[in-house]
């Protein structure tokens, strides 16, 4: 009883909230519930100060329930299936993945951008985008505004990308299974893949070929949140070891360690188990549509504890490594088609 005392106001906030922002992320996929999520929650807190009544709650949201939604993530990912199909795919995607990640820790360290927003950045531009941020943000401990930065670029890149991919891909003569492969390797939301796919399919009359192959290499892509997520899991725990050791003091693994990425693999697992032994993989269905909801819900929370102002004062440098990261992963997923004879 105490709990919805305390936090009932402002996930009922964030709630009401996401629900419009989930039927406009269904009209308008290539903008996406998350986003309109996002810029709602900032809104309302341009005119409106005073939350602390909403306070816990939005907090709650904005971390818990974020959590929550990377472990149903799990239940949309059968690793046997996408290892067995989009195998093809996976040294581009190893390669796009790699350039993002070595272009955003360049850029960090250059020009001084923080940590977390480069780590952001990179993970969603190279993985799958609003995904990819939402389960790494608790892990590396991004504060709501850092979220909200790094949601806004990928966005931006996600919108260009599905209005120019297609047109570009024709442009230099990309085969039905070329275009495919490139969607999936070189744009960064599920989302704006399957606009981008389903616009070549439109164009080049391929009945829905390319967005079932786009679609396939993307969700292989996807498989790379779990080794990422890991490795900055442990690398987190090993720098909060070390300053506890500096400092003297005692070390809890239980109180780094964020336990809700080893339940997000365990649900992949669970997923790819049941469909190997017979398990209709549509009954996993609601689990994956509720964590895209919870998604929208924490990104309704951070919003609400984001300054759109502050944001666009200090969004110059993201977009630029954005920017980057986008251009270094197009040219290495064109690149890497060409030196395996993929074109």
């Amino acid at each position: 009883m105490h709990f919805f005392k305390q936090n009932g106001p402002g996930l009922l906030l964030c709630l009401i909230i996401a629900l419009p922002c989930w039927y406009l992320g269904q009209l308008f996929p290539v903008i996406g519930g998350p986003v309109f999520a996002i810029v709602v929650g900032m809104i309302i807190t341009l005119l409106w100060k005073n939350q602390t009544s909403f306070a816990d709650g939005i907090t709650f949201t904005s971390k818990k329930i974020l959590q929550y939604a990377v472990i149903l993530l799990g239940f949309g990912l059968n690793l046997s299936e996408i290892a067995k199909v989009g195998a093809l795919s996976l040294p581009i995607i190893c390669s796009t993945i790699a350039t993002s990640l070595i272009i955003a820790f360049l850029l960090y360290r250059f020009m001084k951008i923080p940590a977390n927003i480069s780590t952001l950045v990179g993970v969603g531009s190279s993985i799958c985008g609003g995904s990819a941020i939402a389960a790494t943000a608790p892990v590396i401990g991004a504060d709501d505004e850092e979220i909200a930065q790094a949601i806004s670029v990928i966005f931006l890149f996600n919108v260009l990308a599905a209005l120019l991919f297609p047109s570009f891909g024709g442009a230099i003569g990309l085969t039905n299974d070329g275009f495919g492969l490139f969607a999936g390797t070189a744009i960064n939301d599920t989302s704006s893949v399957t606009a981008a796919a389903s616009t070549w399919d439109t164009l080049h009359g391929t009945q829905g070929a390319v967005l079932a192959y786009a679609t396939i290499v993307k969700l292989t892509r996807t498989l790379a949140i779990i080794p990422i997520t890991l490795v900055l899991a442990f690398w987190q725990v090993r720098q909060a070891k070390r300053s506890n050791e500096a400092r003297c003091g005692s070390f809890s693994l239980k109180q780094i360690f964020p336990f809700f990425i080893l339940f997000f693999v365990l649900a992949s697992i669970i997923t790819t188990v049941a469909t190997m032994n017979g398990v209709d993989a549509t009954v996993f269905n609601p689990f994956k549509s509720l964590s895209k909801f919870f998604i929208i819900m924490a990104m309704a929370a951070i919003g609400l504890h984001t300054n759109i102002i502050k944001l666009v004062r200090t969004g110059g440098k993201p977009i630029l490594m954005g920017f980057c990261c986008w251009v270094g992963i197009t040219g290495v997923s064109l690149g890497m088609q060409h030196l395996l004879g993929l074109l």
